[in-house]
Parts: C-alpha cells; sequence; structure tokens
C-alpha cells in the first residue's frame, strides 16, 4: 500500500498540472480538424467518401518531424528572449490556429470546398508544428532518471490530450446544436468564433507554465555542431552553414541510432506505426456512423464526449500506474489486444441497431482500453529520446505512429462505402488490424527489455519483467 500511495503521490505535484494544460493544448485542435469538421461536411451533404479523405490532413502529423529540428534550434525573434523558446514557439501557433477559425467562420463548405481543407490543412500544420515544442516542453518538466514521474507526466499529457479533445468536442456540439436551435443559418461558422475563445484561454494558461533553462541543451548541440564541422572542415560562413545544418538535421537521427542500435531503433519504428491503425479506422467514422445508426448531436455529446472523457480521465491516470508494475513490453501486449476487442461492441450496434446501453458501454470500454493503450506509447517513445534533442527525437517516433493511423484510415470512408455500409464487417476488420503490430512487438520484445536495461532508466520495474510469459 506505501508503494502505491507513492505512486499516486506523484500526480499531485504542481509539474503534473502544468503538463495537464499542455496537453489540454495539444488536444483541441483535434476537436476542429476532426470532429467539427466532419459534421460540418456531413450536415452540409457531402459524402462519406469526401469526409474519409478529408481526413488526409491530419497526415501532417505524420511529417512533423521533418521541420521538428528547427524547433530545438531556432529562436523567435523578440519572443523566445522573453518567454522561452518552446513558449515561444507555442504562443506563436495558437495565433495561428486563432486567425484560422476566424476565417473558417466567412467560409462556405459547399462551394469552397477547397478553402476548408486548405484552412483546416493550416489548422493542422500549426496544431503539429505546437505539438514538436509542447511535447519537448512535456518532457523536459522532469528528468530522465525520474521513473515514476516520467510515467506519471506521459498519464497527464493523455489526461489533458482527451480533456482537450472530449470537453473540446462537448463545447463545439452543444454550441453548434444550440446556434441550430436557435434558428442561425450559418451555425457552424457562429461556433468556431466561439471556439476561438478557448485558444485564448489556453494562451493564458500557458504562462504559468516554467521552462527549464536551455543552457545546457545549447551546449550539447554546440559541441555536436563544432564536431560536425571539423569534419567537413569547409572555411567561412559556408563551413559554418554546413556544420549548422548537418548539426539540426543529422545530428538528432544518428544520436538515435546510435543509442538504441540500427536493429532495435528500426524494430521500434516498425511497431510504432503499426500500433493503433485499427483503432484510427475506427475513430475516422466513428461520428458518421454514430449519426447513421440515428444519435443526436447531443447524444454523442453526452456519451462519447463526456462520459467517455470520465472513463478516459480516470482509467488513463490508472494507466500510468499499471505500465509501471506490470512492465512495458507486458502493458502495451496487453493493451492492445484490448483495443482491438474493444471494437467487437461497435459491430454489435451496428447488427443490432440503436440501443442507448450497447452505445454507452461501446464508448466507455473504447475510451478504456485506448486509456491504456496511449499512455503505455507515450510513455514508452518518452523514455526513448535524448535531452539535447528532445523535439525532434519525439516528434520522430510520435510522426511515424500518426503515418500509421492517418495516412492509411483516410481510406475508411471509401472501404465503408466499399463493403456497402456494412458497418459491422468494418468493424470487425478494424479488430484484425492490430495483429501486425502485435506480432511485431512480439519478435522484438527482448531486445527491447535488453535496451530498456542497457538505458539504466528504471522507469518500468526491472527489465528482466518486461518480457511478457
Amino acid at each position: 500500500m506505501q508503494g502505491l500511495a507513492a505512486s499516486l503521490a506523484v500526480y499531485f505535484e504542481r509539474r503534473m498540472a502544468r503538463i495537464l494544460l499542455l496537453g489540454v493544448v495539444s488536444g483541441f485542435p483535434w476537436v476542429l480538424i476532426g470532429s467539427s469538421l466532419t459534421l460540418w461536411l456531413k450536415e452540409e451533404s457531402l459524402g462519406r467518401g469526401t469526409i474519409g479523405w478529408a481526413g488526409l490532413i491530419f497526415g501532417v502529423y505524420a511529417f512533423n518531424f521533418l521541420w521538428a529540428p528547427l524547433i530545438d534550434r531556432v529562436r523567435l525573434p523578440w519572443l523566445s528572449a522573453r518567454i522561452g523558446q518552446r513558449r515561444a514557439w507555442i504562443l506563436a501557433l495558437q495565433a495561428v490556429i486563432l486567425v484560422c477559425l476566424v476565417l473558417w467562420s466567412t467560409t462556405e463548405p459547399t462551394g469552397n470546398l477547397g478553402a476548408v481543407i486548405a484552412i483546416g490543412l493550416a489548422i493542422a500544420v500549426a496544431s503539429a508544428t505546437q505539438d514538436i515544442a509542447i511535447d519537448a516542453l512535456r518532457i523536459e518538466q522532469m528528468s530522465r532518471a525520474e521513473g515514476e514521474a516520467m510515467a506519471a507526466g506521459a498519464a497527464m499529457a493523455v489526461v489533458g490530450w482527451w480533456t482537450g479533445f472530449k470537453i473540446g468536442g462537448i463545447v463545439a456540439l452543444h454550441v453548434a446544436q444550440a446556434f441550430q436551435d436557435a434558428g442561425v443559418e450559418r451555425y457552424w461558422q457562429a461556433t468556431f468564433l466561439v471556439l476561438g475563445v478557448v485558444i485564448v484561454l489556453c494562451n493564458v494558461g500557458l504562462l504559468f507554465v516554467r521552462e527549464a533553462s536551455a543552457a545546457e541543451r545549447d551546449a550539447a548541440q554546440a559541441e555536436d555542431e563544432g564536431r560536425i564541422a571539423k569534419r567537413l572542415a569547409l572555411p567561412g560562413p559556408l563551413g559554418r552553414a554546413a556544420a549548422w545544418l548537418g548539426g539540426t538535421v543529422i545530428s538528432p537521427l544518428a544520436r538515435f541510432f546510435r543509442q538504441n542500435g540500427v536493429a532495435i531503433a528500426c524494430a521500434v519504428l516498425g511497431f510504432v506505426f503499426l500500433f493503433k491503425i485499427g483503432e484510427a479506422f475506427l475513430g475516422r467514422m466513428s461520428l458518421v456512423f454514430y449519426t447513421e445508426v440515428g444519435f443526436s448531436k447531443s447524444d454523442i455529446a453526452l456519451y462519447s464526449g463526456g462520459l467517455g472523457w470520465i472513463v478516459t480521465v480516470g482509467f488513463t491516470i490508472l494507466g500510468g500506474l499499471f505500465a509501471v508494475r506490470a512492465g512495458l513490453v507486458r502493458a502495451m501486449f496487453l493493451s492492445g489486444i484490448a483495443m482491438a476487442l474493444t471494437n467487437l461492441l461497435y459491430a454489435f450496434l451496428a447488427w443490432t441497431g440503436k440501443s442507448e446501453v450497447l452505445f454507452a458501454a461501446a464508448v466507455v470500454m473504447d475510451d478504456l482500453t485506448s486509456a491504456f493503450a496511449t499512455v503505455t506509447f507515450v510513455a514508452f517513445i518518452s523514455m526513448l529520446v535524448d535531452r539535447t534533442y528532445t523535439a525532434t527525437q519525439y516528434a520522430l517516433l510520435a510522426s511515424i505512429g500518426t503515418a500509421g493511423r492517418t495516412l492509411l484510415a483516410a481510406s475508411s470512408g471509401e472501404l465503408v462505402d466499399w463493403l456497402e455500409g456494412g458497418w459491422g464487417t468494418f468493424f470487425v476488420l478494424t479488430t484484425l488490424m492490430v495483429l501486425p503490430s502485435l506480432v511485431c512487438l512480439w519478435l522484438i520484445r527482448r531486445k527491447l527489455s535488453a535496451m530498456l536495461a542497457g538505458a539504466r532508466v528504471r522507469l518500468f520495474g526491472k527489465a528482466a519483467d518486461d518480457a511478457p510469459g
């Protein structure tokens, strides 16, 4: 009991509240380009295929590692010197999202679908870029030696993300419903202006998040840059520019593969890519499915928003404790299997028809298993990064995971159409999609345990306990 109490106590540290806020800031933009955009297009009578392909804008999250080195190296004029490099980037990108919401409020999808998608893409780019800085700022709240704090921080980041996504979704749905009931013709456009207020509030809260000194990180980066300059031996400005570019782009990748070894690094990247594909297929079409079954926006807000958020918050915190005590690899196996099997509940809902009881059960179990899987996943990739290039390495891992979830899931609407609206079969297929990642994880399980032991970072108990069975 004392061990459990000590594990829970870390959640009440002040820095965990800051991490929670960072998660909210990260999760809220997904409401805009996810549920809000989906329902907006649906209620403008656009087809499932169009809605599914519109989800390609999420593909930006799969490629943000390409410009992540700039977040590690480039300081914004005036702003970085006053509030810190990480917070400066976040505030600047929040301003971009706010401007995009104003532009959306003046646009009609039916006649300007290209403009709507372009603005959504701008929101996605700004959101994906701010996530680079948010994740770095979150990880840098703790040292690598703080094992339980790292796991708790991952849990709080996930709680914050789902809070921003779920509560933001509730606000968006209720505001849109209220405007629609009041007879406002362009009710979604008006809703986007209200959601802009949330962006402003997030910016105010961000000022209370502390940012550690970058002196040690800058010194290590300068050392890498100097080493590259000596190897290149180029004179003058050309040599300095080449050394800076090499230190910005090459050093983060070189450190990742050198730290973990080429074989284990490639295997980890493969698992990260495959882990949540099935969940993404379900998530991309879930709102379309709910509306076709017959649930209203208020029903979706209650069950998928409010009830789902409560479950997610509670079980994400428990998921952090579970990852610590069960062992990381075992936790990923169990959460992956449970996450996949939950999709079968949606299949039963599709076969039986509208049922609020079954809908509530599916949402609860989906959010429960997703919470376990996500917090384990976030803790895992947070553990791997080198603090010299926190933003770049975390963005690389997170982007590869996002690539599987977004690029492949963009065809989800087409798959439902190909199945001629066979939602039950669709959800069974999403259940099977987890198998490749679990096979990949099984093949590298002992290498992962060896890697954890070699890192000398006791984040999840003894490394020997990480191998399942």
